[in-house]
Formats: C-alpha cells, structure tokens, sequence
C-alpha cells in the first residue's frame, strides 16, 4: 500500500458519477461561473486590505497587483486546463490526486480547507468593520465591544496605559486604538474577563451559511445581483475619485522600496484566490470542460484592471500614510469631504462583501465532500441533502469552523496566513500540468496551456537571473534574512535541468516560480502556523484516511 497511489481521471469522473454528489443540480453557466470569481476576488481584499498593502508599499502597489496577476494568470492556465481534463469538485485536491499522488492530494485538500475556512474569516471580519461603519452613518451606535476581537482590545487597552504612564498625549495615539480602549473598558464582564467578540462577523457567517445550505441556484442568483452592485460600486470609485487625484500623492512612488511593495504580498495575493473557488463548483457546471476555462481567465482579466485602477486613485486621492485603516474605500471619499459617496460606499460594502462570503462557503464545503467520497474524511461530509441538492454536513461544518473564529481573532492573523497553503496548491497544480505533458494526459484535454519549449529559456533565465542577484546585493545576506529562498533557487536549477531532458512547458514552469518566490516573501510565523496545521493533518491521514481510503480497499481486494 502507498501513500502515492494515483487515481485515473476515468476513476475521478466515475465516482462523480455514482457517488451521491451525482445528485448536485447542474446549472451554472460562463457568466454565472465569471460571477463568482469575480465576486470572490473584489471582495475582503479590494474593500479592506488593499488599504494595508498601499499603507506599506505606497502607490507602487499597483504594480505588485499586476506581478501577481501575471503569477495568477500561469496558475489560472494551468488550472483551466486540469479543469477542462477532470471536470468534477475538489479543485487543487483532485488534480494532485492524479497527477501526484494520495499524500500530496491529501496535504493540497488539507491546505484548502484552512485557506477557505481562514478567507472567509477575513471577509465576514472586513464586513463586520463595513457594517458598524454604515450604521454609524445611520446614527446608530453598535457597541463597539461587540465588533471587535479580543486580542485587539485588549491591546489597544494596554497600549493606551502605558501611553498615560510615559506622559505621552492620548491625541498622538491613533483614533481606531482610543476606540479599542474604550471598548475594553465598556465591555461587561464576567469576573475578571472581559465579554468582547466580534458579533457580526459570526452572525453573516451563519447567514450566508444557511443561504449555501439551502441550494445552488439561490447562491447563483444571489451572486450575480451582488456582483453587479459591487461592479457598480468600483465604477462609482473610479469615476468619481479620479478628478479628486492629487499626481503629487504618487511621489515618491515607491517611499519604502520594494522590500516595503512586497511586504504587501500576502494582503495582495489574498485578493487573487478567488478564482481557485471556481473549480470547486464544476459538478454544478452545464458543460465544465467549456466554460471553466473561460470564466477563470475573464475574471482574472477584469479583477486585475479594478485592482491596479482603484490602487492608483486612492493613493492619488489622499498620502499612502493615511490608508492604514480598515475600511479604506469610506475612508478616502470622507477625507475629501464626499460623505455622500462614503455612504454608499459603505451600504454598498455590505452587501458587495457578502458576495466573497458566499462564494468561499460555497467552495469549501465541496472540496470536504470531494475528501470524503474518496475515503480520506468521514462518509457524512459527502452526503447530499435531498431536497436542496447541496453538501448538507458539510456546509453545517464549515459554518461553524468559520464562524467561531471570526468572532474572536484578528483580520492582519488571517490575512497573512492564508497565502501559505494557496501558493503550496497553486505551484502543485502548475507542477502537474508538466506532469499530464510526460503522460501524454494532456490530449484529452479540451482546453491546454499554450505550449512554448522551455529547453534553453529555463536554464539561460536561470544563469542571468542568479547573475544579477549576485551583482545586486549581497545575496548571503539576502539567503539569512529569507532562508527559503535557497529553495527558490534548488527548483530553479531542478526545472532547468529537468526542463532541458524533457521539454518542459515554459509557462507552468514560469507559474511555479513566481509563486515560489512570492512565497519566500511570508513571515516565519505563517509557516510555523501552517506547520502546524499539516503536521495535524498527517496524523489524521495516516491514522483514518489511508486504510479507509478507495484506493487501498481496491489494494485490499486485489490482494485477495
């Protein structure tokens, strides 16, 4: 028995087939399966951490928004085609699954489920912020206790103590910590702890979670009257901001470098993921191996032009100092006294958040399904409902697995720990694209990566690459503050010389590397945390999945 049995694409779509996932309803077009994406990735990220990235980096973030469009648009090649060659759920998950192998499918599907469970903490937190700031505008107060998290408070709280003691003025402290502070110190409590959490933030997970439960063609209409709003509310930005950009804000245009752009990579990159949560809905897809392919490329274009365009105004409309706030959008439009348009640029948020929300909820609850019709999870997380036609326990599941932490945790936790597991799926599935080429699977396939011979390109980039790094800076120095990056440099030379024996396609090739390198840009403490988080994953394979799983029952038989 090995932990590197592969399944056939035969097998894939056989058991989609036959398995109770059979019964999902197939509904989802082109325009319904662009929605999605779109409403996936200009959601959290374009309404709350764009802010973050710009405060960083400066205006000069407009440009890592276009580096890593380009490192998405490989990715999304390579999954449009995985998606056109095994048209069925699961994402990342299955074409490990065939490409690699049961381990690496496992660790891909392990890492899916804390990138969606952690994105969707991200956006209902973001809309928390959003929703409180459109009540506000109402005249309504909501206790600030009840909108926050508790490390937040309490730190703000501390924060402003210590800030007493020093004799320091409480004006020379951010607004957004005062208010943290205080409600600290308003909030009940229940002896010595404080009762603070984070109530919207779990209350829409629980909402949109009941929404994704209740059936497919509710969450695709929804969608797509969200998307429109969102889209509408974007062009709105850009119309309006553009005669209010001041060109002296863009100098300089890159005030910290581009160690301070790239310090921005997680905010940024968490942005892009949407589009991986289209091909978990592929057993909901008329015809996958058409429009799969399609919809992932259109999103990717239009979300990347938004992006670079509402970077550009908003660090032209106020100084890229300012934009370290939550709700950046509202935020800019009030400090050129639009109050009017930051209104309904809060209204709007709301709702046009939701639509991320229920995009995420849709997509993890399908790649829990996928795990479990192969053996590796518990037989209840594949159980269709049969009257809504969805993955009923596990729509329940991830409802809670979301909502509870929202609650209690902070937006900058989640944010950064949601690239890991995204970049380690993204390269897998460029890596198996080179793979189905040396197999010969790639003929079935309907849609492909455009072929461009690697033999010479990948080596030679490589020597003038490692030329110029040498040159550049002091790359000992470089290798001790980003130990990865000596894993960088060992695939490029694995890829070059592999690439020159085989061929290899330039453009998974350049889609490897580039999140590769993007992810030697994390912090330690998000590996550490994604340590973690595999190390209990292995367990849990290794002590359920791996004797329970299809593949070694069909082993188990054959040996009989």
């Amino acid at each position: 028995m090995s932990i590197f049995r592969k399944k056939t694409v035969r097998q894939i779509l056989s058991d989609a087939e036959e398995g109770e996932s059979s019964k999902l309803v197939k509904t989802l077009g082109v325009r319904d399966l662009t929605s999605f994406g779109i409403a996936a990735i200009i959601g959290a990220g374009i309404f709350s951490t764009i802010g973050l990235a710009s405060y960083n980096g400066g205006p000069a973030v407009s440009l890592l928004f276009v580096f890593t469009a380009i490192a998405c648009v490989f990715t999304a090649l390579s999954y449009a085609q995985f998606a056109s060659t095994v048209p069925v759920s699961g994402s990342a998950y299955t074409y490990a699954y065939v490409a690699f192998g049961e381990i690496f499918a496992w660790v891909i599907g392990w890492a899916l489920i804390l990138e969606y469970a952690v994105s969707n903490m991200v956006v209902a937190i973001s809309w928390s912020e959003y929703f409180t700031s459109m009540l506000s505008g109402f005249g309504i107060t909501f206790p600030k206790y009840l909108a926050t998290d508790y490390g937040s408070a309490t730190a703000a709280f501390e924060l402003v103590q210590q800030a007493k003691q020093s004799g320091t003025a409480l004006s020379e402290i951010p607004e957004n910590t005062r208010l943290l502070a205080d409600a600290y110190l308003n909030a009940p409590a229940l002896g010595s702890l404080k009762l603070i959490a984070n109530l919207p933030a779990g209350a829409v997970t629980v909402l949109i979670t009941a929404l994704v439960y209740i059936g497919i063609k509710e969450s695709r209409t929804a969608s797509n009257i969200l998307v429109v709003l969102k889209l509408a509310v974007i062009g709105l930005v850009i119309g309006v901001g553009a005669f209010y950009v001041k060109p002296a804000n863009w100098s300089p245009f890159a005030p910290n470098g581009m160690s301070g752009v790239l310090s921005g990579v997680a905010s940024v990159f968490f942005a892009f993921i949407g589009f991986d949560s289209i091909s978990t809905t592929a057993e909901e897809c008329k015809n996958p191996q058409r429009d799969m392919p399609r919809a992932m490329l259109y999103c990717l274009t239009i979300c990347t032009v938004l992006y670079v365009l509402i970077t550009l105004v908003l660090t032209g409309m106020v100084n890229y100092k300012e934009l370290g706030v939550s709700d950046p959008l509202a935020y800019v439009f009030q400090k050129v006294n639009l109050d009017f348009v930051a209104g309904i640029i809060s209204v709007s948020a709301v709702v046009a958040i939701t639509s991320a929300l229920l995009v995420y909820q849709l997509g993890q609850p399908r790649i829990w399904m996928t795990m479990s019709r192969d053996g590796l999870l518990w037989k209840r997380f594949a159980t269709i409902h049969p009257k809504f036609k969805t993955p009923s326990f596990a729509t329940i599941i991830t409802g809670v697995i979301v909502a509870i932490p929202s609650m209690f945790m902070d937006l900058k936790f989640f944010v950064d720990l949601t690239s890991v597991g995204t970049f380690f799926a993204f390269i897998l599935v460029c890596a198996g694209i080179l793979f189905l080429d040396a197999k010969g699977l790639s003929a079935q396939s309907k849609f492909k990566v455009p072929y461009v011979n690697g033999k010479y390109i990948i080596g030679l980039v490589l020597l003038a690459a490692f030329t110029y790094s040498l040159t550049g800076s002091n790359l000992l120095e470089t290798l001790e503050s980003k130990p990865l990056l000596f894993v960088f440099w060992g695939v490029w030379v694995v890829l070059a010389v592999q690439g020159f024996r085989h061929n290899f396609s330039l453009l998974p090739v350049i889609g490897i590397l580039t999140n590769l390198y993007l992810m030697t840009e994390l912090g330690a403490s998000n590996w550490q945390i994604f340590g973690i988080w595999l190390a209990i994953g292995l367990v849990i394979y290794f002590s359920y999945g791996f004797r329970r799983s299809k593949l070694a029952k069909q082993e188990d038989r054959v040996g009989v």
